[in-house]
């Protein structure tokens, strides 16, 4: 008898077990768009299938991004941008209709979509008050909207939190909290996700962490066992992930929400626009991480309980992103931004080494130059007009081009708007100092790029160039060129 019933038993167990503990501990990536010639999208997730990634994060609801993801198998969390927060705050027709014209329509079309995320760091510093005090409001009215389209089961809202929300003063985890001045929207945030079963999505950067603050160390940074520890109490602290995810768990603690499920929705490494910003530093960092996030050992505060998802920033690199916080920001893709693997990792293909965008379209292999036989004694005035619309982020002291003597620096700033620009003849003017060659100048580590082949490029020009590109500008005044 006992024998007969074994089965049920057994199934009745790993039913149980698996509501009690839903943790899967996987590894998606984030999918930016902020390009100027942006690989089409039907690429990106060719190469996302090849790679054996199965969940990727957007920031908004690009329709030909989401189309090209129907049917993929693949999960996805679309974006609600800042922008849009005090609208769906204020009127819940309006959050009926983003449910209705960026949502309802792509399920029958075999869309999976897993989350909705309500603003990108709605509760960064930088922003002040603009955007927290929409984001419980708003996402009440999609909530309330997905119920009523009978979609209320099938996803859910979390809201992509920044690290410098929480804070301690004393460096301790143990001493962890929220900022003062989002406490109490944090508190309503936090029994919302709570009432609808919502983990945390938190974004870390263990880079910034390093670049920002001179008391941590590369080494502390990179997971190397050679990091002097940190001491919290009987806690020992070997690396800056675990010191800043300790650091949430204590103010998830405090605000009574210490059971709460985390998701790490964005965690990387650049690989140019900064001296410690390099393909092997990233690599170190993400084969560290990710082992210690497969290992499933957890952290000092939650050991064996790691996160439940984890979203690499990014897959991509992408010259439109805005570089405010630095120039490192358009060089966080794990593959270049034509879709070429950097360095290797396991993102879930196993042993096999990462495979590379296949059959990318190119511009011409042409590259603009300065002319050496002109005068060039106005040449700096008119790098730096073509640099005020086109990415000379890698010029920048310590990114990969920074090197280059002049004119070198000259022709990658004549370089970049030529491609920026489609390789229009009239783009390589820069009155009578740009010079069309089919050899590649490309030297060392600096690459002077062929842009994308792409029909629709010319949407993707951002008027915001100009004022992101301020502090290159500053350094090029200061004697760069």
């Amino acid at each position: 008898m006992a024998s007969e019933n074994l089965p049920w038993i057994l199934i009745l167990f790993l039913a149980i077990s698996s509501s009690v503990s839903p943790r899967i501990e996987a590894i998606g990536v984030n999918w930016g768009t902020a390009a100027s010639h942006p690989l089409p999208p039907s690429k990106v997730v060719e190469l996302l299938k090849s790679n054996g990634i199965t969940k990727v994060k957007l920031f908004d609801t690009n329709p030909d991004v989401l189309e090209s993801l129907s049917g993929s198998n693949i999960d996805v969390t679309v974006g609600v941008p800042n922008s849009m927060l005090r609208s769906l705050n204020s009127s819940f027709k309006v959050a009926q209709s983003w449910v209705h014209d960026n949502l309802a329509r792509y399920f029958s079309d075999g869309l999976r979509i897993e989350y909705i995320a309500i603003g990108d760091e709605p509760f960064n510093h930088v922003y002040g008050d603009q955007f927290f005090p929409f984001v419980v409001g708003a996402a009440e009215n999609i909530q309330t909207a997905l119920t009523k389209a009978k979609l209320a089961g099938r996803v859910k809202l979390v809201v992509p939190c920044s690290f410098d929300a929480f804070q301690s003063e004393s460096g301790l985890p143990s001493k962890g909290h929220f900022r003062a001045d989002v406490n109490r929207t944090m508190s309503e945030l936090l029994k919302f996700l709570t009432k609808h079963q919502s983990p945390f999505f938190v974004n870390i950067s263990p880079f910034l962490s390093y670049h920002n603050n001179k008391n941590i160390s590369l080494d502390f940074a990179l997971f190397k066992e050679t990091a002097r520890p940190r001491k919290d109490s009987r806690r020992t602290y070997k690396n800056s992930f675990d010191l800043s995810y300790d650091t949430l768990v204590s103010a998830l603690s405090s605000a009574g929400s210490d059971k709460m499920d985390i998701v790490i929705g964005q965690i990387g490494w650049p690989t140019d626009g900064a001296a410690s910003a390099t393909s092997s530093n990233a690599q170190v960092f993400m084969k560290k991480f990710l082992e210690h996030v497969r290992s499933r050992s957890g952290t000092p505060l939650r050991p064996k309980e790691p996160p439940i998802e984890t979203y690499i920033l990014s897959l991509l690199d992408e010259d439109n992103r805005s570089i405010a916080t630095g120039n490192f920001e358009r060089y966080w893709g794990v593959f270049t931004f034509d879709g070429q693997a950097k360095y290797q990792l396991d993102l879930g293909q196993g042993s096999r080494k990462l495979v590379n965008a296949q059959n990318v379209q190119y511009l011409s292999s042409k590259w603009c130059l300065v002319n050496n036989n002109q005068n060039l004694s106005n040449a700096t005035t008119r790098a730096l007009e073509a640099c005020s619309s086109a990415d000379c982020s890698a010029l920048s002291p310590g990114a990969s081009c920074f090197n280059l003597s002049w004119p070198g620096n000259i022709s990658y700033a004549f370089n970049s708007y030529y491609q920026q620009h489609d390789q229009r003849v009239d783009s390589c003017d820069f009155g009578g100092l740009g010079l069309i060659t089919t050899v590649d100048p490309s030297v060392g580590t600096c690459r002077f790029i062929v842009q994308l082949s792409t029909s629709n490029s010319a949407s993707f020009f951002i008027s915001h160039w100009r004022i992101t590109a301020a502090s290159i500008l500053l350094w090029l005044v200061g004697g760069g060129f």
